[in-house]
Parts: structure tokens; sequence; C-alpha cells
């Protein structure tokens, strides 16, 4: 495995969207502090996270985080929970497992073309 020369971290990758103020950045990095163990398997040069809520304190409010990674799919991990530290922790907990599973994907156990290996031709005597 090797290691990424300028591993992402919440702190560098992370830009607040609407009904989010820089004010509420600090707080938004503390709660996604966990984020840096997975995200250190990527380049932070090539990764972006993206927090927004919709209808902040309201009823029917939706927090929205969005991460993209170089050579993968964007991810979009959504909340609808009425506190905001809750779905601040909804959204960032369901991107931690969406990570992991696609971390898993890419591993040979669950990639048939990366697994397979030839198999030498039976020789008859």
């Amino acid at each position: 495995m090797s290691a990424v020369a300028n591993p992402a971290t919440v702190a560098e990758c992370l830009r607040v969207g609407a009904g989010f103020s820089q004010g509420d950045r600090n707080w938004i990095v503390e709660q996604f502090g966990t984020l840096d163990a997975r995200l250190a398997a990527f380049h932070a040069d090539s990764t972006e996270l993206e927090v927004s809520v919709k209808d902040r304190e309201a009823r029917g409010q939706k927090v929205t985080l969005e991460c993209w990674v170089s050579g993968g799919d964007k991810i979009v991990t959504t909340s609808s929970e009425e506190d905001l530290h809750a779905a601040i922790m909804d959204v960032r907990d369901d991107l931690r497992r969406r990570l992991n599973d696609a971390k898993t994907k890419q591993e040979p156990r669950h990639n048939r073309h990366l697994r397979e290996v030839p198999q030498p031709a039976d020789v008859e005597v």
C-alpha cells in the first residue's frame, strides 16, 4: 500500500455551502474530524467536500454532504433530522460508510478482474 504524499483532511477539503456561514465551518470541521482517517487515502488536491443545509432550523430541514475524490464518483449523503447536530452526525457517518464500501469494492476479493489468476492448462500424461 503506497502512502499519499499530501493526504486529504476535512479541514483542508471542506467548503460550506448554502445555509452555513464561514463561522459554522470550524464547528463542522470538528464534527467531521473522524473522517480524516478515511480521507487520508486520497490526495488533498483532488478531494473536495461540501456541506449545505436547506431550510435550516425549520421543520423539514435537509443537510447534504457531497464528496468528490479523483477517480471516483461523487458521493452524496443527506439527512432530514430536525436537530442540526444530529443531521451533521448522520451525513458524516453515512459518508464514512460509503467511503469504506467504495474502498472495499476496489480490493481484489470484491473485484473479479483483480482476483482472477490464469490457471495453467491441464497437461495430459
